[in-house]
């Protein structure tokens, strides 16, 4: 009666078996990069994320970037152009001064001084996470385009960048 089975079940099988996903072999790599902060700004870590993805040997794959604090961002922005990130910053600061600007004196939270509190309302308008395609082992940016943290405080700061790739 088994032999009858298997012999039934033949067909079966061989359709199963075409169905079946190609069996891929997967990349997964963890990092942090440290980025020290001299005040508000944008501050290029392009090299350091196209170094991990060289390094990590993935021809395709995700990478996600995230940054472990509430008083500064992530941005992909221009990178050719210095005045982008001049313009950039003076948005930001006309859009949310500090609290002790006249039209800041909703603010409750000024305990660590009057550039906190809008430094965490620009991380919560901009992003603290990015996702960049890789392709044959590169990251999938445009011609212009740079990976950046975007420091909202006003003091340095040493920041931690976690990178990930999945691939």
């Amino acid at each position: 009666m088994t032999e009858t089975a298997a012999t039934t079940c033949d067909p079966c099988r061989s359709w199963a078996d075409s169905m079946r996903m190609p069996v891929y072999q997967w990349t997964r790599m963890i990092d942090t990069l440290t980025v020290s902060t001299t005040g508000p700004g944008l501050y290029d870590f392009t090299q350091e994320a196209h170094n991990f993805v060289s390094e990590a040997g993935a021809s395709e794959g995700l990478l996600t970037v995230f940054v472990r604090h509430t008083s500064c961002s992530l941005l992909i922005q221009e990178n050719a152009d210095p005045d982008v990130q001049t313009d950039l910053n003076s948005f930001f600061r006309r859009l949310v001064p500090p609290t002790d600007d006249p039209s800041m004196h909703w603010v409750r939270h000024d305990t660590e001084g009057p550039d906190d509190m809008p430094a965490h309302i620009k991380a919560a308008l901009t992003q603290t996470s990015l996702g960049i395609p890789v392709s044959d082992g590169k990251m999938v940016l445009g011609t212009w385009q740079g990976l950046y943290l975007f420091e909202h405080r006003d003091q340095p700061h040493t920041r931690q960048v976690v990178l990930h790739l999945l691939g």
